[in-house]
């Protein structure tokens, strides 16, 4: 049974810091790219972060390069997600998806998903 599963998220005030981590059972971690989404209320959801199953490639969205870095260690099936400089408008609903392309597509239909982490940012 493949199970991912994300960190609690939580309320942060701008410029401040979190880490997401996401940490995925039942599947073969080590052959699999890594993403983060977001969907903050009203908006679509949109891809945030990802790094390939090597762990050397990795892309961001615009909006949070500089900011956020993801990694991974692939001998505890987990990812992670530092955010800096949180702002405002990063607030959303974050998820973890195993499988996801990394290419920059966004890709995800056939990918495994987390029940997702609330990341709030108070200005």
């Amino acid at each position: 049974q493949v199970q991912v599963v994300e960190s609690v998220g939580g309320l942060v005030q701008a410029v401040g810091s979190l880490r997401l981590s996401c940490t995925a059972s039942g599947l073969n971690f080590g052959t699999l790219n890594m993403a983060w989404f977001r969907q903050a209320p009203g908006k679509e959801r949109e891809g945030v972060s990802c790094i390939r199953w090597t762990g050397i490639k990795t892309y961001y969205t615009d909006s949070v390069k500089g900011r956020f870095t993801i990694y991974r260690d692939n001998v505890k099936n987990s990812v992670f997600l530092q955010m800096d400089s949180l702002k405002p408008e990063d607030t959303a609903m974050y998820y973890c998806a195993a499988g996801a392309a990394c290419d920059g597509s966004w890709r995800s239909d056939s990918a495994y998903w987390g029940q997702g982490t609330q990341v709030t940012v108070s200005s």
